[in-house]
């Protein structure tokens, strides 16, 4: 399901123009992002939570010469299903 799929799917179920349902769903977008990106974890009960963490510096390999390199330390974001989502797939 691609973002418009979800727009259409949500306009139906809530009721409401498709106009609205992609200002509600940009506004979540935008929330949930700002929220991250301050270190906060956005959890919604029944569907799961996202948070953010810290992948530190490693090494990995460039596969097509084998030359060792440095993958750079970065901030992951990362989504944890809640219990009834899981059951409902």
């Amino acid at each position: 399901m691609n973002k418009a799929e979800l727009v259409d799917a949500m306009a139906e179920g809530a009721g409401i123009s498709k106009a609205d349902a992609k200002r509600a769903l940009d506004a979540f977008v935008d929330a949930t992002a700002g929220a991250l990106s301050k270190g906060d974890r956005v959890s919604l009960v029944g569907f799961g939570s996202f948070s953010v963490s810290h992948r530190a510096a490693r090494q990995g390999r460039n596969p097509q010469t084998g030359k060792a390199i440095t993958i750079a330390a970065k901030n992951v974001i990362k989504f944890k299903a809640g219990a009834e989502l899981n059951s409902k797939v």
